[in-house]
């Protein structure tokens, strides 16, 4: 009898409930009992979807992130935090966002906040995790009460509870020391912590343990080899049974090691490594679990359930009930239920499933497997025609956007001259000053905004109404810049409900749900695009809006894209077509749009690439095709234009350093990334290797309410004149503003500004 389990559940609500709950809490309008409470009932419900399942987890709920909860689990808190007294929770908010609840703040030494964790992206998702911190006189001490607190919550409601914990190994990878001393260094005493934390769980009557070791799927040294089977010899107490879960990608040389670690049972990725399943069964212990993961937990298209069966209907006869069956990884990465979209194009509809959805395709394999197909029969049937609808719809190929494809040639992403002589003309046109200001796009998306725009999607006003709404915001916009002495502008974004998601509403190709929302980091939520068809681009997407803010400033105005690696990689995508396809698909309409800005007049044109990094393999040996064609298709992009226009692009909260190369052949005049909150640590790269073109860190961390200082901007922006000549520096936020209010923003404003003007007194 194979057994079904899953790793995780999205933990934000069907209706976004964890989002509002955090955002009410941390403003003060709400009590931490009614936080607790709300967090409780999302677990309780989470449980009721996952009852059909053998085991469901516990522990994969968390109120910010799983990484901090496990730091706190460890008692790793940066020592900046260690002195604060009161409620944890509060402690566990300063770490992941810099400040807690406003009424906190009132009962702690450190009113204006403290340094947020540094924040960076999930191994190659869209999630963010709070970066542990170490050091050499790091020390770790267990608190499981989270953990036990959830536990005896699932039991009470009869939940076949599997408590989920991120492995020791995967946990000292995903940190950074502070002091340039050996991580790994650290693992002889962070073992007798995990030891300490099974034996707790084994005296609660916990049988199984989810352990998750992404970090197998990705190259590892011989330290970091040795680590594992270190860490897992220490850690084979006998106590409970230990499932180790790999996910994201394939196991290939780390596959003898996996076999060979004392654990009870092995999870593995058969969505991207079913290629390995025999050759893990060969190397496994007889006994051993082995639970497939078999419904892809990263995107939303129906698994095939037909086709599925016939792949694993000789592996349950072998396995037997040694056989387990799971999504490929947490359902983290998708939304929570299909059956609440109710405007979805319907056809299109017929070929999805969400989260609570694919836990029915896991059931109904199951079933399949353990009762015969016919126990099933009428559900394998529906599955075959939507796969079939899908496979042979029209709306999915389009002949034309294939043909103009092929005419892709390498002179279509090559600028007219080299940087040098673009940036001698960009200068005579735009005539800034040294250390220019800019912002990175986006301006405080009001309640007054967000309105505007759900009445006009609901058809309470016509689109004059709405016009004028998002004009008098623009105006706003450009006010307020003009006050603040910015040098380029930005119109705001008003009219944009998500920097991917607004595009992909005006390309053929995409379609939209209401209710699609995944988790990015905290409080924050995206609602991915569903990229199912042949991109092409009907009609000009931004000019009417960019135009117009031009007309109200003599200032230099930015246009502002969605580049098409981001535009792919925040994207549910198609999975019937190479994603490089895909993407220069997109990179030929988003060129349409660049060329159309240009014609307009607007002489600055952003194309932001926020997400380029995380579209890379986790193993480095497949690096290099990945960045052929996503940097092929930024210059596609980009790279039309006349000398004078000159092209940004920004990228946040990732690690550049090692692709940095890469970033110079995307040939932008000029690049924006995070820096504030890893103390600069991303221009270490340029210690090393001569960026050409012009750089603008970012010194305003707006994922934190704390406002920087402009002493603090000054020496961040000195720290990065140390390696990039100050006359191809700019001084801007390290992302957009959307996600703020403008009473925090004028003042990081201001002192930005006031920052610039004191660089160019001093620096020279």
């Amino acid at each position: 009898m194979a057994r079904t389990h899953n790793l995780g559940f999205p933990r934000i609500g069907a209706g976004r409930e964890l989002k509002f709950a955090l955002e009410a809490y941390w403003q003060g309008q709400s009590s931490r009992d009614e936080l607790l409470a709300l967090g409780a009932t999302l677990r309780r419900r989470h449980w009721q979807d996952q009852a059909a399942l053998d085991l469901a987890p516990v522990g994969d709920f968390a109120f910010y992130d799983q990484v901090l909860d496990m730091s706190f689990t460890l008692g790793n808190l940066p020592q900046r935090v260690q002195d604060f007294h009161g409620d944890t929770l509060d402690n566990y908010f300063r770490v992941a966002r810099g400040r807690s609840a406003q009424s906190a703040q009132a009962h702690a030494h450190c009113c204006g906040g403290v340094a947020a964790g540094e924040m960076t992206k999930w191994f190659d998702t869209n999630y963010h995790y709070i970066v542990p911190e170490f050091s050499a006189a790091t020390e770790f001490r267990l608190d499981a009460s989270r953990l036990l607190d959830q536990l005896a919550e699932a039991r009470v409601q009869g939940v076949k509870a599997k408590p989920v914990i991120i492995g020791p190994v995967t946990y000292l990878a995903l940190g950074k020391a502070k002091d340039q001393s050996d991580r790994l260094a650290l693992l002889d005493r962070l073992l007798p912590v995990y030891a300490e934390l099974l034996a707790v769980l084994a005296a609660q009557g916990v049988e199984w343990v989810q352990i998750d070791e992404p970090l197998l799927v990705t190259e590892l040294d011989a330290g970091w080899g040795d680590a594992f089977a270190r860490a897992y010899q220490a850690l084979d107490t006998g106590k409970v049974k230990l499932l180790l879960a790999t996910y994201f990608g394939q196991l290939q040389d780390n596959l003898p090691l996996v076999a060979s670690l004392p654990v009870q049972g092995v999870h593995l990725d058969a969505v991207n490594a079913r290629d390995e399943v025999q050759a893990l069964l060969a190397r496994l212990p007889a006994g051993r679990v082995v639970s497939l993961g078999v419904i892809n937990g990263r995107n939303i298209w129906k698994t095939d359930l037909n086709a599925a069966l016939d792949w694993l209907e000789p592996l349950a006869r072998q396995l037997g009930t040694r056989l387990w069956l799971a999504p490929s990884c947490s359902l983290l990465h998708v939304p929570v239920d299909l059956d609440s979209e109710q405007q979805l194009d319907g056809e299109i509809k017929s070929w999805l499933a969400f989260a609570r959805q694919k836990l029915n395709e896991l059931t109904l394999l199951a079933t399949a497997l353990n009762q015969g197909r016919a126990a099933v029969q009428a559900e394998l049937d529906a599955n075959r025609n939507a796969i079939d609808a899908r496979r042979n719809s029209p709306r999915v190929h389009n002949p034309a956007v294939k043909a103009a494809l092929a005419t892709i040639d390498a002179q279509l992403g090559r600028r007219q001259s080299a940087y040098p002589i673009r940036a001698a003309r960009q200068a005579e046109l735009l005539q800034l000053p040294r250390f220019p200001t800019t912002t990175i796009g986006s301006f405080p998306q009001t309640a007054a905004i967000r309105q505007v725009r759900s009445r006009f999607k609901a058809g309470e006003i016509d689109v004059t109404a709405y016009r004028q709404a998002m004009q008098a915001e623009i105006a706003r916009s450009v006010h307020e810049q003009e006050a603040l002495g910015l040098d380029v502008f930005v119109h705001g974004e008003a009219e944009r409900n998500d920097m991917v998601e607004y595009f992909g509403e005006q390309l053929d190709g995409y379609a939209f749900s209401q209710f699609g929302w995944v988790q990015s980091y905290g409080s924050r939520c995206v609602k991915p695009p569903i990229l199912f068809g042949d991109i092409s681009r009907p009609r000009a997407m931004t000019v009417e809006w960019i135009t117009y803010a031009q007309s109200l400033t003599t200032k230099p105005m930015k246009g502002m894209l969605t580049g098409p690696v981001t535009l792919l990689n925040w994207s549910f995508v198609r999975d019937d077509q190479p994603r490089a396809a895909s993407c220069r698909q997109l990179a030929l309409a988003i060129r349409e749009e660049v060329l159309d800005l240009e014609r307009a007049g607007v002489r600055v044109i952003q194309i932001d690439e926020a997400a380029l990094r995380e579209g890379l393999p986790l193993r480095r040996a497949q690096w290099q095709e990945y960045l052929d064609w996503a940097v092929e298709s930024f210059r596609i992009t980009a790279n039309g234009v006349d000398d004078a226009t000159q092209i940004h692009t920004h990228m946040c909260y990732s690690e550049f350093n090692d692709i940095i190369r890469s970033i110079a052949q995307m040939d932008a005049d000029v690049i924006t990334i995070e820096t504030s909150r890893s103390d600069m640590e991303l221009l270490d790269a340029f210690d090393h290797f001569k960026y050409p073109n012009e750089i603008g860190p970012g010194v305003y961390d707006i994922h934190s309410p704390n406002i920087p200082s402009e002493e603090h901007i000054v020496q961040l922006m000195k720290q990065a004149a140390a390696r990039v000549p100050a006359e191809r520096l700019w001084v801007n936020p390290d992302c957009g503003l959307k996600t703020r209010q403008w009473h925090e923003v004028i003042p990081a404003l201001t002192n930005m500004v006031k920052a610039a003007k004191t660089l160019r007194a001093t620096l020279r």
